[in-house]
């Protein structure tokens, strides 16, 4: 099978090229723009008549995009990057998966949720809070708009997993707070519950997704962990695996309020039934527990 990973230099991209490369019988082309490294071709997505190019040369069976304005604070300081990048590339791909005759996967947000109604499945209607959320919905619908193209969309909540720097995720970030001994004090979110998914196991679901014959696919999936933690429970994760006191951590259970706070919604927590239910037979959902996964992923580290 031939693949293209957009963003293939990031946390989760970079996770899905390599579990798509490892399969001898794929042939991968990883495409980055802002961080290129090894073999990824540098591509401006933003540069529709050379996006065509390359995927009409490459001929791919799937696109996994992977690519996005991921940062909240960001998409909401600079909008019309994030609606581009978020909205309008995802557009241009679903008319080339049209044309091209290739799948399209989209990586959305659990934020495209308000946080009021938890568990969401797939069917469920959409009500973003923050620009982000919106700027990822308005991705979906641009997808799922264009009539004849197979285009998935798949929503995912906050990511973690190897990374280059651990201010590549908002979860691996909380390491260096955690290990931060100097006397400062962090007041530390204990207000919204996250569910936090290892991008290790969302890359293994792709690989096991893609061997499913295209009709079976539905339009919309879920892919979550199922623990629940805000992230000051995180925070005391990181603390009791490190050996490390979490005095100078604060919780702080109050909503996002204030001029300078994106609002953030309460419990986007992603039902993922069907999911579970598609892959029956070939593997489950297959998540990795967050402690564990931690545990041996920073003893390895020392």
């Amino acid at each position: 099978m031939r693949v293209i990973v957009t963003g293939a230099s990031g946390v989760l991209g970079t996770a899905v090229y390599d579990a798509f490369k490892a399969s001898p019988q794929n042939e991968v082309l990883g495409l980055a723009h802002s961080r290129p490294r090894g073999d990824l071709k540098v591509l401006d997505l933003m540069d529709n008549a050379q996006v065509e190019k390359v995927f009409a040369e490459f001929k791919p069976d799937w696109v996994i995009h992977c690519a996005a304005e991921r940062r909240p604070d960001v998409a909401e300081k600079n909008p019309e990057a994030a609606q581009k990048l978020n909205a309008d590339v995802p557009a241009n791909l679903a008319a080339l998966a049209k044309s091209l005759k290739f799948t399209l996967v989209y990586i959305s947000t659990d934020y495209v949720f308000d946080g009021t109604h938890p568990p969401y499945p797939p069917s469920a209607t959409t009500n973003p809070l923050n620009f982000y959320g919106r700027s990822k919905r308005d991705g979906e619908l641009a997808v799922l708009g264009v009539t004849g193209a197979k285009s998935i969309v798949l929503r995912v909540p906050v990511l973690y997993g190897p990374a280059p720097k651990n201010s590549d995720t908002a979860v691996n970030i909380l390491i260096d707070v955690v290990t931060d001994q100097s006397g400062k004090t962090y007041t530390m979110d204990h207000y919204a519950t996250r569910y936090p998914t290892n991008v290790l196991d969302i890359a293994d679901f792709l690989v096991r997704l893609s061997t499913l014959p295209p009709a079976r696919l539905p339009p919309v999936l879920h892919y979550s962990a199922a623990e629940p933690f805000t992230k000051y429970e995180m925070c005391l994760v990181f603390a009791q695996i490190l050996g490390l006191p979490h005095t100078h951590i604060v919780p702080d259970a109050e909503p996002y309020t204030g001029a300078a706070a994106t609002t953030r919604p309460r419990d986007c927590q992603l039902y993922t039934g069907e999911t579970e239910e598609l892959l029956a037979g070939a593997g489950g959902l297959g998540w990795t527990p967050f402690a564990e996964w931690w545990t041996g992923h920073l003893q390895r580290k020392q």
